[in-house]
């Protein structure tokens, strides 16, 4: 019996490796998805973008600004230098921090009574303004314990005061629950139309198709059409129990919303009919959108910042649609953003979801001929 075994599971080996798409498969997926664990999936923050509101000059507030700009953390973008400025920088992501020190800094400290210090986070991603939190009350209590050594003084001198704007209370539900919108789009949307003409090749009725009066164009966009209406149903349903059933505020308009969520499922409808259309089985189908489903949900920014990522990585998240789609979901949802804000993240979704149907028509073509 151990001997048929034996001969069995060795003649599984040989037909696994005799296949060129099988080796690829055991081989290539598993070491790419390691580099971009490796490299997207961090959760530290060694590049801070911080701007500096310096309303008092004076050698402790000078002192306080050199203590931030010597932190490996933190990365100096600017010097603000009105009160407008802090809005418009956090706004635009110009910044994730704004230190602002007020204008009798120096004095009270000289004088003995404490002196407030504010900052001002960007609280769309709650761990990043956490973590941002931390860093910035480690850097003022290293700063009140020299203060004191110094002058034999005892207490707080600097008193910290913390204000995260789109999200006060640094909620985690809101940030997640708002990106899970675009996860589960992303993997109903890609399950429906990845397995739609490979499931037709496997059934023996691909074939059937061919022969029908239905030309190659109007097959693909009957084969689109199902995956369109289920990613945007499907979208609307966890909308609606993220805002009534999780209570994560959408401030901002349904139609700037939906637009977001067009493009997004046209372009995940683009990339499903492009594995769909590579794909001779079932199997290989659903590899390949595992393959591709991983590595965008990590590099698209719904766990860790694409800030931290290496030059090389972000570079790739260009070509992630679930990057500008999260960025959409998030300012609608938590900032009330519209068109006028977020076109720069709704141009390169429609780009994206071009050039896949493109590639996904021409694929289609090609492998019915």
């Amino acid at each position: 019996m151990l001997a048929r075994i034996l001969a069995l599971a060795v003649k599984e080996f040989l037909v696994l490796f005799k296949d060129k798409r099988s080796r690829l498969v055991v081989v290539v997926p598993p070491l790419i998805q390691l580099l971009v664990f490796g490299y997207a999936a961090s959760f530290d923050l060694n590049d801070i973008a911080y701007a500096l509101y310096d309303r008092d000059g004076g050698y402790a507030a000078r002192d306080l600004a050199a203590r931030f700009e010597g932190s490996p953390s933190f990365r100096s973008v600017g010097r603000i230098t009105r009160q407008g400025q802090i809005a418009e920088w956090i706004d635009a992501r110009k910044v994730l921090l704004v230190i602002q020190i007020g204008p009798r800094f120096t004095a009270d400290l000289l004088a003995g009574t404490p002196a407030p210090v504010q900052i001002l986070i960007d609280g769309r991603n709650s761990n990043s303004a956490q973590i941002v939190q931390n860093d910035v009350s480690r850097i003022i209590a290293d700063f009140n314990r020299d203060w004191t050594a110094a002058r034999g003084l005892q207490g707080m001198p600097v008193n910290l005061i913390t204000r995260a704007w789109y999200n006060p209370n640094l909620e985690s539900r809101w940030f997640f629950v708002s990106g899970l919108v675009g996860l589960l789009t992303l993997v109903v949307t890609m399950m429906v139309t990845a397995l739609s003409v490979a499931r037709e090749r496997e059934q023996g009725t691909f074939d059937q198709l061919l022969v029908t009066p239905l030309r190659p164009l109007e097959i693909l966009i009957g084969k689109a059409t199902p995956g369109l209406v289920i990613g945007v149903l499907e979208a609307s349903l966890v909308v609606t129990i993220a805002v009534f059933w999780f209570g994560v505020p959408l401030v901002g308009g349904l139609g700037v919303l939906y637009t977001g969520i067009l493009l997004f499922v046209l372009a995940a409808v683009g990339v499903g009919l492009m594995i769909s259309s590579l794909a001779a089985t079932l199997q290989q189908a659903l590899l390949g959108a595992f393959l591709f489903l991983v590595p965008a949900v990590i590099l698209s920014g719904f766990a860790t910042p694409i800030a931290n990522m290496p030059e090389a990585v972000q570079i790739l998240t260009l070509g992630d649609p679930l990057r500008y789609y999260l960025v959409i979901l998030r300012s609608v949802f938590l900032e009330g953003a519209g068109f006028e804000l977020l076109i720069d993240q709704m141009w390169p979704l429609a780009v994206i979801a071009v050039l896949t149907l493109a590639a996904a028509g021409w694929l289609f073509r090609h492998r019915m001929t």
